[in-house]
């Protein structure tokens, strides 16, 4: 370390780079950490530029099976017009985007209409889009067609406090699923057979995988030495 004494540069300490200080969280997805600006890596290290998701309709044709299954969902479900927000194919997938208060249904169709025969829901996940989408929460449902060898998602949106229907019905696999998403998100299943936490305890405040929930964390020593929670470390700027 050098001073203005020995004729060098002078030391000048970056701010939030003391021990202990409070880490500083990016305000924005297209900040990164450690200074890095512009290209949307949050980690600060890889340079990795974040690629913006697509959320207009999709013209058609959409290719390959994506058109077969939209007009056999269509012609099946009296209620296609009203349902269907948008149809997106990216990335080579079809995302259908339901209305919330529809989800159930369109599920049974995906399932017993002969044309579609999704019978196998294997995976119900969601995103906390705060600050980007009023309806911050949005639920995917991941369809598989055994019959036909055939993938798609449904997705729905809906904002804090508006509660989806349980698709446990028409797929007993969404059962813990859904759970998961109550206890993560505490988004609200209507229906759900036992809606109660699964991976936090049944008296914990808050749902952990909200984007405004706060960082949290516990020492842990390692070799003699302590790394402090998150929300305690040291920025490198």
């Amino acid at each position: 370390m050098t001073n203005e004494s020995d004729g060098g540069v002078p030391a000048t300490q970056p701010v939030g780079a003391d021990l202990d200080a409070p880490a500083q969280t990016p305000p924005s997805p297209d900040k990164g950490m450690f200074g890095v600006k512009g290209t949307g890596d949050v980690s600060g290290f890889g340079g990795l530029a974040r690629r913006r998701p697509t959320t207009a309709d999709t013209a058609r044709p959409f290719g390959g099976y994506f058109d077969e299954v939209h007009d056999a969902l269509e012609e099946a479900y009296p209620g296609f017009a009203d349902a269907i927000e948008k149809v997106v194919v990216d990335r080579g997938e079809l995302t259908l985007h339901i209305k919330a208060e529809r989800i159930a249904e369109v599920c049974q169709i995906m399932r017993d209409d002969e044309s579609l025969r999704f019978e196998l829901c294997s995976s119900v996940d969601a995103v906390d889009y705060l600050g980007s989408d009023n309806r911050r929460f949005h639920v995917s449902y991941q369809l598989t067609s055994m019959t036909y060898r055939r993938r798609v998602r449904l997705e729905a949106a809906v904002a804090e406090g508006v509660s989806l229907p349980s698709v446990t019905s028409v797929y007993p696999t969404a059962d813990w699923q859904e759970r998961e998403i109550y206890d993560m998100f505490g988004v609200v299943f209507d229906g759900h057979p036992n809606l109660t936490r699964i991976l936090m305890p049944d008296d914990w405040e808050g749902h952990p995988q909200r984007k405004d929930y706060p960082l949290g964390g516990v020492p842990v020593e390692y070799k003699g030495a302590e790394i402090p929670p998150p929300d305690q470390r040291r920025v490198y700027q």
